[in-house]
Protein backbone atom coordinates (compact mmCIF):
# COMPACT_ATOMS: atom_id res chain seq x y z
CA UNK A 1 0.00 0.00 0.00
CA UNK A 2 1.47 3.74 -1.29
CA UNK A 3 0.03 7.04 -0.71
CA UNK A 4 1.20 10.35 -1.20
CA UNK A 5 -0.07 13.76 0.01
CA UNK A 6 0.92 17.09 -1.08
CA UNK A 7 0.16 20.59 0.40
CA UNK A 8 -2.29 23.09 -1.32
CA UNK A 9 -2.11 25.92 0.34
CA UNK A 10 -2.40 27.16 3.95
CA UNK A 11 -2.66 24.12 6.02
CA UNK A 12 -4.70 22.23 3.58
CA UNK A 13 -3.38 18.90 1.99
CA UNK A 14 -4.23 16.47 -0.82
CA UNK A 15 -3.95 12.91 -0.20
CA UNK A 16 -4.12 10.42 -3.07
CA UNK A 17 -4.01 6.73 -2.40
CA UNK A 18 -2.27 4.50 -4.95
CA UNK A 19 -5.85 2.67 -5.85
CA UNK A 20 -6.41 6.69 -7.00
CA UNK A 21 -8.48 8.01 -4.39
CA UNK A 22 -8.33 11.00 -2.64
CA UNK A 23 -8.80 13.17 0.34
CA UNK A 24 -8.25 16.49 1.19
CA UNK A 25 -7.53 17.59 4.75
CA UNK A 26 -6.99 20.55 6.61
CA UNK A 27 -5.74 21.86 10.02
CA UNK A 28 -7.90 25.37 9.85
CA UNK A 29 -11.72 23.24 9.66
CA UNK A 30 -11.81 23.71 5.96
CA UNK A 31 -11.77 19.54 5.63
CA UNK A 32 -11.36 16.98 7.13
CA UNK A 33 -8.54 17.04 10.06
CA UNK A 34 -6.31 14.06 10.12
CA UNK A 35 -7.72 13.34 13.64
CA UNK A 36 -11.12 13.29 12.45
CA UNK A 37 -9.82 10.73 9.60
CA UNK A 38 -8.65 8.66 12.08
CA UNK A 39 -12.03 8.64 14.11
CA UNK A 40 -13.45 7.92 10.87
CA UNK A 41 -10.89 5.13 9.87
CA UNK A 42 -11.92 3.42 12.96
CA UNK A 43 -15.24 3.11 12.46
CA UNK A 44 -15.15 2.60 9.15
CA UNK A 45 -12.56 -0.41 9.35
CA UNK A 46 -14.54 -2.20 12.13
CA UNK A 47 -18.01 -1.58 10.62
CA UNK A 48 -16.90 -3.33 8.03
CA UNK A 49 -16.17 -6.14 9.71
CA UNK A 50 -19.58 -6.14 11.91
CA UNK A 51 -21.01 -6.05 8.39
CA UNK A 52 -19.24 -8.80 7.18
CA UNK A 53 -19.15 -11.32 10.28
CA UNK A 54 -23.24 -10.54 10.16
CA UNK A 55 -23.16 -11.44 6.86
CA UNK A 56 -21.11 -14.76 6.87
CA UNK A 57 -23.28 -15.36 9.63
CA UNK A 58 -26.08 -15.39 7.50
CA UNK A 59 -28.07 -12.73 9.06
CA UNK A 60 -30.23 -10.23 6.73
CA UNK A 61 -28.47 -6.82 7.41
CA UNK A 62 -30.08 -3.63 6.32
CA UNK A 63 -28.55 -1.09 7.98
CA UNK A 64 -25.36 -0.53 10.19
CA UNK A 65 -23.70 2.52 11.65
CA UNK A 66 -21.12 3.38 13.99
CA UNK A 67 -21.31 6.46 16.19
CA UNK A 68 -18.28 6.93 17.93
CA UNK A 69 -16.68 9.97 20.52
CA UNK A 70 -13.14 10.68 20.88
CA UNK A 71 -11.69 12.01 24.32
CA UNK A 72 -8.14 13.73 23.31
CA UNK A 73 -5.19 14.79 25.85
CA UNK A 74 -5.45 18.37 26.80
CA UNK A 75 -1.44 19.15 25.62
CA UNK A 76 0.40 18.44 22.62
CA UNK A 77 0.21 16.47 20.69
CA UNK A 78 -3.08 15.79 21.44
CA UNK A 79 -3.69 12.20 20.97
CA UNK A 80 -6.68 10.08 21.22
CA UNK A 81 -7.16 8.73 25.03
CA UNK A 82 -9.97 7.49 24.55
CA UNK A 83 -12.72 5.96 22.12
CA UNK A 84 -16.58 5.12 22.94
CA UNK A 85 -17.98 3.34 19.82
CA UNK A 86 -21.12 2.25 19.48
CA UNK A 87 -22.96 0.60 16.27
CA UNK A 88 -26.44 0.63 15.57
CA UNK A 89 -27.74 -2.70 13.67
CA UNK A 90 -30.86 -3.48 12.09
CA UNK A 91 -31.33 -6.89 10.01
CA UNK A 92 -34.00 -10.06 10.30
CA UNK A 93 -33.23 -11.98 13.31
CA UNK A 94 -30.15 -10.64 14.92
CA UNK A 95 -29.51 -11.66 17.78
CA UNK A 96 -28.12 -9.97 20.85
CA UNK A 97 -25.18 -13.24 21.25
CA UNK A 98 -24.71 -12.66 17.18
CA UNK A 99 -24.25 -9.13 17.35
CA UNK A 100 -21.84 -8.65 20.58
CA UNK A 101 -19.83 -11.30 19.31
CA UNK A 102 -19.54 -9.29 15.77
CA UNK A 103 -18.51 -6.25 17.51
CA UNK A 104 -16.29 -8.39 20.22
CA UNK A 105 -14.28 -9.73 17.04
CA UNK A 106 -13.88 -6.78 15.26
CA UNK A 107 -11.98 -5.01 17.86
CA UNK A 108 -9.92 -7.56 19.27
CA UNK A 109 -9.33 -9.87 16.21
CA UNK A 110 -9.80 -8.01 13.16
CA UNK A 111 -10.24 -4.10 12.62
CA UNK A 112 -6.66 -3.25 12.03
CA UNK A 113 -7.88 0.66 12.83
CA UNK A 114 -8.56 -0.17 16.01
CA UNK A 115 -5.60 -2.83 16.68
CA UNK A 116 -3.43 -0.36 15.93
CA UNK A 117 -4.37 1.76 18.23
CA UNK A 118 -4.89 -0.63 21.50
CA UNK A 119 -2.54 -0.46 23.86
CA UNK A 120 -2.55 3.33 23.40
CA UNK A 121 -5.90 4.39 23.73
CA UNK A 122 -8.54 2.97 25.85
CA UNK A 123 -11.78 1.86 23.03
CA UNK A 124 -14.80 0.71 24.51
CA UNK A 125 -17.32 -0.51 22.32
CA UNK A 126 -20.93 -0.87 22.45
CA UNK A 127 -24.13 -1.92 20.31
CA UNK A 128 -28.09 -1.61 19.46
CA UNK A 129 -29.78 -3.61 17.64
CA UNK A 130 -32.60 -1.37 16.09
Amino acid sequence: MKAKVVWDNDLTFTGTTDSGYKTVMDGNGQAISPMESVLIAAGSCSSIDVVDILKKGRFDISHCECELVAERAENPPKVFTKIIACYKVKGEGLSEKAVARAVQLSAEKYCSVMLMLAGNVEIETRFEIL
